[in-house]
């Protein structure tokens, strides 16, 4: 049998919200989604909406938080993924993933999975073509990290350009492949 856990890292950008769409169309699937969430996407949208739709509790930034009961934290997350999807994928998020950067929950459980890492980006486009960003990405993809989008749209700052996040449905599909579903 498959495993049909997912682990749904949602990141600080105004394209925060598409995740709902994602987490509910993999559930109608039977997909079990888990949301992390990062401390400046909690800025965008609390924890409870996400549990709302997604079923389950939302693990936030706070690795230090004392559980119930002894629980690693990002290593139990990173074992139980059949598959991580950021979404969306920030040009910071990129980055710390690129350079192995662990200072939260969410780098930290992407650095610990064995599970394929799909991202979905989401910015302004200049911030999307800056060299940097550029070189992040072609690491992480020769690493084997997977990318959906970003696509041409209109942007936060009003312009249309490439940086749009990838359409729920077409991401919910790669979430699907990377499962072998």
């Amino acid at each position: 049998m498959k495993n049909k856990n997912v682990i749904i890292g949602v990141t600080a950008s105004v394209a925060c919200y598409k995740a709902l769409d994602v987490i509910s169309g993999l559930r109608k699937l039977g997909i079990q989604p888990t949301v992390v969430l990062t401390k400046e996407a909690e800025e965008f949208m609390k924890p409870v909406l996400f549990q709302a739709v997604s079923g389950n509790k939302v693990v936030t930034h706070d690795m230090f938080n004392v559980a119930e009961e002894w629980d690693s934290g990002h290593v139990s997350l990173a074992e139980k993924a059949g598959c991580i999807a950021i979404i969306p994928a920030t040009a910071n998020i990129i980055g710390k993933i690129a350079n192995g950067i662990c200072d939260d929950m969410l780098t930290c459980v992407v650095c610990a999975t064995k599970a394929q890492i799909l991202l979905a980006p989401a910015m302004n486009e200049g911030m999307y073509n800056n060299k940097i960003v550029q070189e992040n990405i072609s690491r992480l993809k020769k690493l084997g990290v997977h990318f959906t989008g970003p696509v041409k749209g209109m942007l936060a700052c009003g312009k249309e350009g490439v940086g749009h996040i990838q359409d729920p449905q077409i991401i919910i599909k790669e979430v699907k492949n990377l499962l072998g579903l």
